[in-house]
C-alpha cells in the first residue's frame, strides 16, 4: 500500500517545515503544489524532500488540489494544509484501518483548531475527510469537498491547526463564497459556509439570513449540519432580543431529540436558558432548572472530540458555568466545588474566580 501526502501551499514558510516533518514515516511521498509563493515555501519543501509542482492560480481551490492529486500515484492520499501538523501516528495501524473496508470510502481525521476568543486561547475539534483513495477528486471553488457520495469513517489520525492564530481568511474567502452561493443557491453547504464566515467577521445580522436558508435546506444527514445548527443558535443569542430568542427556542425544541446527546448542543442550550430567564424573570422563571440541567448533562456526556465542537464544553467550561450559576443563586458550596473542578483542569477564569471569592 502506498500513502502519499498531497497539499497545496502559498507563502507557508512559517509552518511548512513543521507540517512536512510531522508526516515523516507515515507517508511514502510528499506532493506539494505551490500556487504562487513569494517567500521561502518552495525552497523549504524541496529541502524536506517533497516533489514540488507549480500551479497557476485560477481562483479555484479544487482545481489546485486536483492538479496535485493527478501527480500522485498513491493508493491513498493524505490531504493537509501548510498550517496543520499531524500528531504521532502508527503507519502499520493506519494500513490495517485502511485495509479493513471494501469499496470507495473516505478516511476522516480529527483536527484540533486553536483560536483566540474573549477568554484567550481556545480549541475546537472537527472531523474532516482527509484520506482519499486513488481516483477521488475535489469539487467546489471554495471550502472544497471530495466529489461523490462516498461513505466516511474516522481513522486514528489527529492533527493540530494553528492557522487561525496568525491569519483571518474571512475577507479573502467572501468573494469566492458569494460566487458559489450565487451559482448554487440551493446548496446548504455553501449557505452554511457563508453564514459561518460572516459570523466570524462579527457581521451577525448579515449572517442570519444565510443561517436560516442553510437550516431550511441542509439535509439532516449532512455532516456539517449539527455544527451549523449550534452556530445558528449562538448567532441568535449574540443578537439577543425577544424575536431572536423566540427563534432559538423553536430550534432547540425541534433539534433536542436528535442533538440532545451532543455536548456542544447542550452547552448552548444552557446559555439560552440563562439568557431567556434574564430577559424576563417573571415570565420565564420555569426555565431556571434548564440552566443547571444543561450543564450537568454536558458533564455527564463528557468531551466528544470525534463529534466536533469546542474543547471544554464537556468538562471545564461546563463546570465553570455551573459554578457561576450556583454562585449567583446563593449555593456557594456547590459553586466552589465546580469552580475547583474547572480550575483543576487549568481553566483560567475558574482560577481567577476562586482567588477572588475563596481566598485561603
Amino acid at each position: 500500500m502506498k500513502i502519499n501526502l498531497v497539499m497545496i501551499v502559498k507563502n507557508e514558510e512559517r509552518s511548512l517545515r513543521r507540517c512536512l516533518r510531522s508526516v515523516n514515516g507515515l507517508v511514502d511521498e510528499m506532493i506539494v503544489v505551490d500556487t504562487g509563493s513569494t517567500d521561502r515555501t518552495v525552497e523549504i519543501a524541496e529541502k524536506m524532500g517533497a516533489k514540488v509542482f507549480s500551479f497557476t492560480w485560477i481562483n479555484d481551490f479544487s482545481a489546485a488540489r486536483n492538479y496535485g492529486l493527478g501527480r500522485s500515484d498513491g493508493d491513498w492520499n493524505l490531504i493537509l494544509d501548510g498550517d496543520e501538523y499531524l500528531r504521532e501516528a502508527d503507519r502499520e495501524k493506519l494500513e490495517t484501518e485502511l485495509s479493513s473496508r471494501q469499496g470507495l470510502w473516505l478516511g476522516c481525521i480529527t483536527r484540533y483548531d486553536a483560536f483566540q476568543d474573549e477568554e484567550g486561547l481556545s480549541v475546537s475539534t472537527a472531523l474532516l475527510p482527509r484520506l482519499l483513495p486513488k481516483g477521488v477528486l475535489y469539487e467546489g471553488i471554495i471550502h472544497e469537498q471530495p466529489a461523490g457520495n462516498h461513505p466516511s469513517y474516522r481513522v486514528d489520525l489527529q492533527a493540530d491547526h494553528d492557522g487561525y492564530l496568525y491569519q483571518d481568511k474571512g475577507e479573502r474567502n467572501l468573494p469566492y463564497l458569494e460566487k458559489a452561493v450565487k451559482a448554487h443557491p440551493g446548496d446548504g453547504y455553501y449557505l452554511f459556509q457563508m453564514a459561518y464566515t460572516l459570523r466570524n467577521l462579527k457581521r451577525y445580522r448579515e449572517s442570519l439570513p444565510f443561517f436560516r436558508k442553510f437550516y431550511r435546506l441542509a439535509g439532516k444527514r449532512e455532516g456539517y449540519r449539527s455544527g451549523g445548527v449550534v452556530l445558528y443558535l449562538y448567532t441568535l443569542l449574540d443578537l439577543g432580543g425577544g424575536e431572536h430568542l423566540d427563534e432559538a427556542a423553536a430550534i432547540i425544541e425541534k433539534e433536542e431529540p436528535a442533538l440532545g446527546g451532543w455536548t456542544d448542543f447542550c452547552f448552548v442550550c444552557g446559555l439560552f436558558y440563562m439568557k431567556r430567564v434574564l430577559s424576563d424573570v417573571e415570565r420565564y422563571i420555569s426555565l431556571l432548572p434548564g440552566i443547571e440541567g444543561s450543564y450537568l448533562r454536558c458533564l455527564k456526556l463528557g468531551e466528544q472530540p470525534e463529534l466536533g465542537g469546542v474543547v471544554g464544553t464537556g468538562s471545564f467550561r461546563a463546570a465553570y458555568n455551573l459554578g457561576a450559576w450556583y454562585e449567583v443563586s446563593g449555593q456557594t458550596d456547590k459553586a466552589k466545588y465546580f469552580y475547583e473542578k474547572a480550575a483543576g483542569e487549568g481553566y483560567g477564569p475558574a482560577v481567577k474566580r476562586l482567588g477572588e471569592n475563596w481566598k485561603k
